[in-house]
């Protein structure tokens, strides 16, 4: 008989983690790495969520879970105290009572390649995939090309088709008519980036939490025209990864398809903090008043 395999430590996977989604690729402000957890406790069990909410803490000690891994950043603010009267203190406490350890990839994941931004490209299709910017050695988002030229409103429904549904859904800006090819992406929040989406030459942008007047001051430059702009949700951009970063890992831990050293799963808990809409027609929407930038 085969000795089995010894148990992978939370040291073995925070360096495998590591190795991919190197810690000083992470934006200066950023919170990534280890925040809670003994490096030589054993790990079997590894889920994988977007958010370390409450909820996504319980269901990791519901399953067992000795290690959470998330997108977003517990303590991306400094804090002052852990009791459980704040959300923040609750979550800590839940971790630590639970022997769950905490590791987070954000902007480091963000960077990545592939990370966040190349699997929501990968998603819609995109080939001939080049860095949407480049900052020193860090890289955002991605630009590629649809196979062929579809409307803006066909390419909103193929964006709808390839990511989780959402409350809010998607939003469009742009004349539905309008033929689009080259696809400029960035998971999450990405209103900070038009310089460079224009700069692509992309037909259109697919990002996620986009304010008003960074859009309006964007479709007026654009005089009506290109680069479109897609509003996907930050959740729903950025969830995608999660699949992505679990088999990368599993990967580079040499585990195999059904390998039983160690156990993982991707939440289910949908972290997505709007439930619903109310009074949202896109035709009414079109009716009141003439694209930015166009004529009326």
């Amino acid at each position: 008989m085969h000795d089995p395999a010894p148990v992978l430590s939370l040291r073995d996977v925070v360096a495998a983690l590591e190795a991919l989604y190197p810690l000083e690729s992470a934006a200066d402000w950023d919170r990534v790495g280890l925040v809670a957890g003994d490096l030589d406790q054993p790990v079997r069990r590894i889920l994988f969520a977007l958010d370390p909410t409450l909820a996504v803490i319980d269901e990791a000690r519901e399953w067992g879970a000795d290690l959470l891994v998330t997108h977003h950043p517990l303590l991306l603010r400094g804090v002052h105290s852990v009791a459980t009267s704040s959300a923040k203190g609750a979550s800590v406490t839940a971790l630590v009572q639970g022997g769950v350890a905490l590791w987070v990839g954000h902007t480091n994941a963000d960077v990545a390649d592939p990370g966040v931004s190349t699997v929501l490209a990968d998603a819609l299709g995109l080939t001939d995939q080049r860095p949407l910017s480049v900052e020193g050695s860090r890289a955002a988002g991605r630009v590629g090309e649809l196979v062929a030229a579809v409307s803006l409103a066909e390419f909103a429904d193929t964006v709808a088709a390839a990511l989780p549904d959402t409350a809010g859904g998607i939003r469009v800006s742009g004349d539905p008519e309008g033929l689009v090819r080259t696809v400029a992406v960035m998971g999450g929040s990405g209103d900070d980036r038009f310089d460079d989406v224009r700069a692509s030459g992309a037909d259109v942008y697919v990002t996620a939490d986009l304010r008003h007047h960074p859009v309006l001051e964007a479709r007026e430059e654009a005089r009506g025209g290109r680069p479109y702009l897609v509003d996907a949700g930050h959740w729903a951009t950025e969830s995608l990864w999660l699949t992505s970063g679990r088999d990368r890992l599993l990967s580079a831990l040499g585990e195999a398809p059904g390998a039983t050293r160690v156990e993982t799963r991707v939440s289910t808990i949908r972290t997505e903090p709007w439930t619903f809409v109310v009074g949202a027609n896109a035709e009414r929407a079109d009716r009141a008043a003439p694209e930015p930038g166009g004529v009326s």
